[in-house]
């Protein structure tokens, strides 16, 4: 299959950061920096959820509105608002935008971030909690007629959408996580499995547990990867500016605080091996920070890493979330060295299976 290239939009312009959604909001950069990944041959463009940040929607809406193909990967958080309301929500901005998303399912990062919403569940509750949630919402995209629903977490009754989805049956639903909660959900209802960069070995051994959770349902998995590239014309270039942004984030952050989640824990753990992984897997800014969120980093020239992005292609990760640390400066390049590389690289890897078959 093509692979697909997402990039990640926020709201206003920073200097070096690890993330992009918080603080306030310029519309001028909303739109700019949205129209940049467009330019630049992204496919979509990651639109994230903190429970202080802005709302994803309104920001993904606002943005599709000012710019003409590309798509949204909107994070979603279960649990904030009622499943049917949230159904309906999905459906309209998919209509509105002739299928210019999918939805990012994130059953929570912190306590303390679900504790600021309001939400006091328990994270191995909040999983199942979703996987509800998930059910309730298919079943309001699908169903041509009144339904009831009667479980743990949600009660519903004559439960109906005159709004369906532009896309059919409903978009695509990504989630993340490397807990067994969050493993269980995703494999019964969701269909791409974002994961972190990990080591080829590691993410080997991930792609074949989570193809067989998925068989259990009579389902297949398919799977994305975020990665950071750090790039340079030479591959000792590339090294400097990596340590010049650790330099610079471990001024901003001090010192890394505890992981809060399995995924954190995980990165860490490769982290507290070694700073590099084959070849150009680099976890030093995962460990300067406690690896909240999207911190694996492929460094060295273009080529390079698209060589490297070109390995979990093999693997059967078809699609990948790239950024940056210094935008726009790094989405452009990013746009311009590397994915041609990898779109090209990628065709002749499928080109090659199927004249093998």
């Amino acid at each position: 299959m093509p692979v697909k290239i997402a990039g990640m939009i926020g709201t206003q312009m920073e200097g070096v950061a690890v993330h992009l959604i918080k603080g306030k909001i310029s519309r001028e950069w909303v739109i700019d920096f949205t129209r940049l990944h467009e330019q630049w041959d992204y496919d979509s463009v990651l639109v994230g959820y903190y429970a202080s940040a802005a709302e994803g929607f309104a920001i993904a809406l606002y943005a599709a509105d000012h710019t003409e193909r590309i798509k949204f990967l909107i994070a979603h958080r279960p649990g904030s608002v009622a499943p049917a309301l949230a159904a309906r929500q999905v459906a309209t901005f998919d209509q509105l935008t002739q299928g210019r998303m999918s939805l990012h399912i994130i059953a929570g990062t912190t306590d303390q971030d679900q504790a600021s919403e309001g939400d006091f569940l328990p994270k191995n509750d909040r999983y199942r909690r979703a996987g509800e949630y998930l059910n309730v919402m298919r079943r309001m995209w699908t169903s041509e007629a009144p339904f009831d629903h009667h479980g743990e977490f949600y009660r519903v009754a004559g439960a109906y959408s005159d709004i369906k989805p532009y896309q059919q049956p409903y978009p695509t639903l990504f989630f993340g996580g490397s807990s067994d909660g969050a493993l269980q959900m995703g494999a019964e209802y969701c269909d791409v499995f974002a994961i972190f960069g990990e080591p080829l070995a590691e993410t080997q051994d991930r792609i074949n547990d989570f193809r067989r959770r998925t068989a259990k349902y009579g389902r297949k998995a398919d799977f994305n990867m975020s990665l950071r590239p750090i790039m340079a014309p030479s591959e000792g270039e590339a090294w400097d500016k990596a340590h010049r942004l650790l330099a610079d984030v471990e001024r901003k952050t001090g010192a890394a605080p505890q992981p809060g989640n399995h995924s954190s824990e995980r990165l860490l753990g490769f982290a507290a091996r070694g700073d590099v992984h084959d070849e150009r897997l680099w976890m030093g800014i995962a460990r300067a920070t406690g690896a909240p969120g999207n911190t694996s980093c492929l460094v060295g020239t273009p080529e390079q890493v698209a060589a490297a992005v070109l390995q979990y292609y093999r693997l059967g990760i078809h699609s990948f979330l790239l950024r940056g640390f210094e935008n726009p400066h790094d989405t452009i390049a990013i746009g311009r060295d590397l994915i041609p590389l990898i779109r090209a690289g990628a065709a002749e890897i499928d080109r090659q299976v199927q004249a093998a078959e």
